[in-house]
């Protein structure tokens, strides 16, 4: 299942040990590791994000992006680096509502364990179970906190669009039986109504585009592991990638319905 993962570590030395940990676990099938970074914090309190010295590193995922995001605020104010908000295709609104992903006890917690001197590894992970990751990071010192994903996106944004829909309909019933004096003023409401509606209804296009690039680029990730891999662990992958595709359709299907209900009456 895909989640959001933090291992802490004494040292930055010690969270780099941890991420090369999860990437011989992606190697090998166990696990696989959608995206990456590292946020270490000096002993003067200094936060910094470092990529794999070896490398340049991987391009953030949204989910991650907002992660990092968060956290580089949570530890540092609001003068933290502001990744989350440049992703290409997310809106404020999405931006903010994306944040019930992670929630603000996830965050208060890996901000207060990432005391000075310290370092963690964040990664976006898709894993059987929680074991191989428990083992090999734990052996490093390492502590580990995860986050499930969950839907509420989705769900808000067609509760939303439904609310909208409900009142246009209620408001144009009014109108219909409104004296000539009151018709402008509900006409009015009508008007806000449908500028609500259309907003909800373009956040729900935006957040279609999102998810559909996110799975995308899951997706590759996937195939390029499944290259090469032994039957065992592209079993394994072939699973993931199943339930990837299952999660990219209840999603659309939730943020069609979103959009084609401001269509509808």
């Amino acid at each position: 299942m895909d989640k959001m993962l933090v291992a802490v570590f004494d040292s930055d030395t010690a969270a780099f040990d941890g991420l090369s940990a999860l990437r011989d676990l992606h190697r090998d099938g166990d696990i696989t590791l959608y995206g990456w970074a590292v946020i270490v914090k000096d002993k003067a309190g200094k936060i910094s994000v470092r990529q794999a010295p070896e490398e340049g590193g991987v391009p953030l995922g949204a989910a991650l992006g907002l992660l990092t995001d968060k956290l580089l605020k949570a530890l540092r104010g609001p003068a933290g680096l502001a990744i989350g908000a440049s992703l290409p295709g997310l809106t404020g609104f999405l931006f903010d509502l994306d944040m019930s992903r992670l929630g603000p006890k996830f965050l208060d917690e890996v901000a207060s364990s990432l005391t000075p001197g310290k370092a963690a590894v964040l990664a976006e992970v898709d894993e059987s179970s929680t074991a191989r990751i428990d083992e090999r990071l734990r052996k490093l010192g390492g502590m580990v906190i995860r986050r499930l994903p969950t839907e509420v996106i989705e769900d808000q944004l067609v509760a939303e669009s439904a609310g909208f829909e409900a009142k246009l309909k209620a408001l144009h019933h009014k109108l219909k039986q409104a004296l000539a004096e009151n018709r402008a003023a509900i006409q009015k409401d009508i008007e806000d109504a449908e500028k609500q509606q259309k907003a909800a209804q373009d956040h729900a296009r935006a957040r279609l585009r999102q998810v559909g690039t996110e799975t995308a680029a899951k997706l590759q990730v996937l195939q390029d592991q499944a290259k090469g891999a032994g039957d065992r662990a592209k079993t394994q992958i072939e699973r993931r990638i199943a339930g990837l595709e299952a999660n990219l359709n209840l999603r659309s299907s939730k943020l069609s319905q979103a959009s084609s209900l401001a269509n509808e009456r």
